[in-house]
């Protein structure tokens, strides 16, 4: 028998991230990351791969932002000497690269940035484009002599313990305080270490990308004083004439990537006129030279992987066009695939079977991804799209799955209102169906995001433990098109009848699930709906809400989206129709709830502020429910996902003793 999954097995799991192909498109490189424990941190060293072997190529641990400089050496960020570090800790902003031979050797400073740099591209020898967080008041540092850079440093030393608020959104989950920042567009030479602007000061940049022969530089962004209205332009900068042109007016689009192709910018867009802001977009094309947009290919399904699981680290490419073809991530039911939208507004699948595709790179006619496939932690695959073969080229975590009991996901569908809904069963380890056991119902956030068969480490702690896990995908979620997705003013209700008549067909499937030891779980949209069935329903003998909603009122005026969100997905706002939005709040609920009720909450989460876990945690304690609050210092809206590795353990031992408490015998 295998050795049961313990809660900290996660410590010793890497997690794979940002990968790319030189232009020969003979090597690779990715991220690899892990938790330390004992630094409560993540370490993240670069790998090389030649499609075959896969080595590491850094050791220091804290490489995370890289490019190919070009085909044999690798330019990444890295804060290596004491000098640079203790200036950043001065207030400074500088952002160091060094350069690394793929062939071996120590990696030898190249240049340094005077600016937080995000990310960077390869526009010439010596030349690259830059995105950098960029502060109206602070950032000006690098254009001054000595005396004024002290004087603005003294100045952000004395704004330290308080902040000045003058913008909407005034801050950003995971990214602290955003007022009077923007990510701004910058050229930096080498060779005489200039730097010039190239997006508007008050201009947020959100994707950039550079035309084939690498002459002009192509970004969407917005500009705004106080509010944007997060529908972003497109522009174009001339690196040779220092020309800059409007291409497209902000104002109209919601615009997810753009991709010069041909003589045409390929982009992913949306109007949001049809399903508000969670639409799908589709791909258009712009003239760079008229601005001229014309649907190329309608496509209702999301671009991108809204696959769950608690097993990821970093991002990277989820499109990208390879020989005149848009290859792309998309969520279809209960997974991620790879599908191809080529010249004549066709689409095609190119890789498509269950599991999640995390991250792309193409080369040499073969599709590389970075993803969980078979219930495996993720690992780097390559697939030959002639041949239809994928081989998994990384085995970093290949002695937890020869080791460890992992739990296979037992489908479990039913039909609600005429349509098939999707949901599975994580059955205990060592059941027997003799015995009794009890369970959890584990709700996903979003809610535009899916489950599937994907290693979920919470789940699998659980099951090992003894417990039933059950969890599915209710309408409102991803993969089923636009439609599906939209439940703007409805939330509490198709949602919760579809939760409700799951838990109903899992408990009929499995009599040995002790129906008086059922648990409830979830996050963010999860902890919503968490948060509402506890006032909707007894059923539940425990309940643990992480990173909730509680109260769309106070939500709208709090949290960083509030502003856009509620208003959106429930159809009602403060001054039009507040009763709504109340009737839509857990809150209003509260005082009929009698599920002892754990809360979850990070002090930095400003997409759920800790608020509303309050408020829910208050009005329990009020009506003398069983009820316990674990606010969580220094971490935001990811804990479960990217937060410190201690208090990712300290989080998972609270809901899992919990649920002991009022759930084991």
């Amino acid at each position: 028998m295998k050795d049961t999954i313990k809660l900290k097995d996660f410590l010793d799991f890497t997690y794979l991230s940002n990968l790319s192909f030189a232009l020969d498109e003979e090597h690779g490189v990715f991220v690899g990351s892990k938790c330390v424990e004992k630094d409560n941190s993540y370490q993240m060293k670069l790998y090389l791969t030649d499609g075959d072997t896969v080595r590491q190529l850094t050791s220091h641990g804290k490489e995370q932002l890289y490019l190919w400089d070009d085909n044999e050496t690798v330019l990444f960020a890295n804060m290596r000497d004491e000098e640079d570090r203790k200036a950043v800790e001065n207030g400074e902003e500088r952002t160091c690269f060094y350069r690394i031979s793929i062939h071996g050797g120590e990696a030898v400073k190249a240049f340094t940035i005077p600016l937080q740099v995000t990310s960077i591209k390869k526009a010439a020898d010596g030349e690259y484009v830059f995105c950098a967080d960029y502060h109206l008041e602070y950032s000006r540092m690098y254009q001054m002599n000595a005396d004024e850079k002290d004087k603005i440093l003294q100045e952000k030393k004395d704004m330290q313990d308080y902040e000045v608020l003058d913008e909407l959104p005034f801050y950003g989950n995971g990214m602290g305080y955003t007022n009077k920042k923007r990510n701004s567009l910058f050229l930096y030479r080498e060779h005489d270490e200039d730097i010039v602007r190239i997006s508007e000061e008050t201009c947020n940049v959100y994707d950039v990308e550079l035309s084939d022969n690498h002459e002009i530089v192509y970004y969407t962004g917005e500009s705004y004083a106080c509010k944007p209205i997060n529908k972003e332009g497109v522009y174009s900068y001339y690196r040779n004439t220092g020309e800059h042109r409007e291409i497209l007016p902000a104002g109209q689009w919601s615009i997810g990537k753009i991709l010069p192709w041909k003589d045409n910018i390929m982009m992913l867009a949306s109007e949001q006129k049809r399903y508000g802001l969670n639409e799908n977009g589709m791909f258009y094309q712009l003239n760079p030279k008229s601005g001229a947009v014309e649907l190329f290919a309608s496509y209702e399904d999301a671009v991108g992987s809204s696959v769950g699981s608690d097993c990821r680290y970093g991002g990277g490419k989820s499109i990208c066009l390879y020989k005149d073809t848009v290859y792309f991530i998309t969520t279809l039911f209960n997974r991620s695939s790879v599908y191809a939208l080529h010249s004549d507004g066709s689409i095609t699948p190119v890789y498509d079977r269950e599991g999640s595709v995390d991250v792309i790179a193409l080369a040499k006619d073969r599709l590389y991804f970075a993803g969980m496939q078979d219930m495996r932690l993720q690992e780097l695959y390559s697939y030959d799209m002639h041949g239809k073969s994928c081989r998994q080229l990384t085995g970093f975590n290949e002695e937890f799955y020869a080791e460890k009991d992992i739990r296979p996901c037992v489908p479990c569908n039913f039909t609600q209102d005429g349509m098939e809904l999707y949901g599975w069963v994580l059955e205990p380890k060592g059941f027997d169906p003799k015995k009794t056991y009890p369970a959890i119902l584990d709700i996903h956030g979003g809610p535009k995001t899916v489950y599937g068969e994907v290693y979920y480490h919470e789940m699998q702690v659980w099951a090992n433990q003894g417990y039933f896990v059950f969890f599915m995908n209710p309408r409102g979620g991803d993969g089923r098109g636009n439609s599906f997705a939209d439940i703007r003013g409805k939330y509490g209700t198709i949602d919760y009848e579809d939760l409700m008549k799951f838990t109903d067909e899992v408990l009929k499937k499995y009599p040995a699930i002790d129906t008086a030891r059922v648990g409830v779980t979830g996050g963010s949209y999860g902890g919503f709906m968490t948060n509402w069935i506890i006032g909707h329903t007894d059923r539940f003998k425990a309940a643990a809400s992480q990173r909730s909603i509680s109260n769309w009122i106070s939500f709208a005026h709090t949290s960083d989206i509030g502003e856009m969100f509620g208003a959106d997905q429930q159809g009602a706002d403060t001054w039009k129709n507040v009763d709504k939005l109340w009737w839509h709040s857990p809150l209003k609920y509260a005082n009929q709830c009698t599920t002892p009720t754990l809360f979850i909450h990070s002090d930095e989460d400003f997409r759920c502020p800790y608020s509303e876990g309050m408020q829910m945690y208050s009005a329990l304690c009020e009506h003398g429910v069983a009820t316990r609050l674990c606010m969580f210092k220094g971490e935001n809206h990811e804990l479960s996902r990217s937060g410190k590795p201690r208090h990712r353990v300290k989080r998972l031992k609270e809901i899992t003793t919990w649920m002991d408490t009022y759930l084991k015998d």
